[in-house]
């Protein structure tokens, strides 16, 4: 009997570590990669944690089992991965397995650049290398660009209905364990990643372009429960300016009265909604 009960809790724990293991690592400010991930998550049967969650606790060690699969999903932030993605790799340990699996799925705009080549360097450092790359072009959430422009109603349903067969097409992949390059990189992925991208991710990832419209603002506190990295305090709401923004712009896609502003241009909002 004793042998039974200790053999049932050993292999208990071998059956939480692969559960806990085999994961897809996510983060989302509009929705658009929240979904992307979840249709992963469904299709693999792997548990989605999202990345500053993972960051709150500070417990970033991870063990990949044999044969486990790997992922990672996340917006293109100026042709560029955001940088609460890079601090998260930066300051995690992969214990890899060599059959171990690795993917990354990005959502954009329009294009990508060579995001997926930085992430790739990032998660080098960290002796991983993903096997399999996709992006899927999702509604336009950036209003930091000027000539940057949220897509119509139309463009949007476009948009999202490719997208659903290209996530199907995804999840098939990535269950299959296919090595594959899937990418949308743009006519000039150099340019859009290291000179606009470079410009964008040096002076434009701060919070001090955010204000706040107080007559419209209904002190609901709603931006500073989306923030992931906790950079709004007060009602009405102020950014700590502590360097800490990632410039998600979930913030101002969620004020359901569109009291946030971002610099001087008036713009609209965006937040997924499934077709």
């Amino acid at each position: 009997m004793q042998r039974y009960e200790k053999n049932s809790i050993i292999g208990y724990c071998l059956l939480v570590i692969v559960y806990l293991c085999t994961m897809i690592f996510y983060f989302s400010g509009t929705g658009n990669t929240k979904w992307v991930a979840e249709q992963l998550a469904h299709a693999t049967g792997e548990e989605l944690r999202y990345i500053p969650d993972e960051l709150r606790k500070g417990e970033l060690r991870y063990t990949l089992q044999e044969g486990e699969r790997l992922g990672f999903c996340f917006p293109t932030h100026g042709w560029q991965p955001p940088r609460i993605v890079r601090d998260f790799i930066s300051k995690s340990t992969f214990l890899a397995h060599p059959s171990s699996f690795v993917y990354a799925a990005t959502t954009c705009g329009d294009n990508m650049g060579h995001a997926m080549r930085i992430l790739n360097k990032e998660l080098k450092q960290k002796g991983l290398h993903a096997d399999a790359t996709f992006a899927v072009v999702m509604p336009e959430s950036n209003v930091c660009f000027s000539f940057l422009h949220l897509d119509t109603p139309e463009r949007e349903q476009k948009k999202i209905a490719e997208a659903k067969v290209t996530v199907a097409h995804i999840c098939e992949v990535v269950k299959n364990r296919q090595n594959a390059e899937e990418l949308v990189k743009g006519a000039i992925p150099y340019t859009y990643t290291y000179v606009i991208g470079g410009y964008y991710n040096k002076h434009l990832i701060t919070d001090k372009h955010f204000w706040v419209d107080e007559t419209a603002c209904i002190q609901c506190g709603l931006c500073a429960k989306v923030c992931p990295v906790d950079d709004i305090e007060g009602l009405p709401p102020r950014w700590k300016h502590d360097g800490s923004c990632t410039n998600c712009l979930a913030c101002y896609h969620h004020c359901p009265k569109h009291a946030i502003h971002w610099g001087t241009m008036k713009r609209g909002q965006y937040l997924f909604h499934e077709q």
